[in-house]
């Protein structure tokens, strides 16, 4: 079955998750070098995630030209 298109949520995907899969974890890891090749993946170090903050655009004030 799918979802009738009034119960979509149009900025679902948009949301930040608070979980990263392995590979992702592992990226960071590795640009924060706490990540050696020898290391084990199992209970690898915890990630922050980051958070985005969406900051409101400035309106822009038209001025009239005379």
């Amino acid at each position: 079955m799918t979802i009738d298109k009034s119960l979509k949520i149009k900025a679902g995907s948009a949301k930040t998750r608070n979980v990263l899969t392995r590979p992702e974890r592992l990226q960071k890891l590795i640009a924060d070098d706490r990540w050696s090749e020898g290391d084990k993946v199992y209970g690898m170090p915890k990630v922050r995630v980051a958070k985005l903050s969406m900051k409101k655009k400035k309106k822009v004030k038209k001025e009239d030209e005379e």
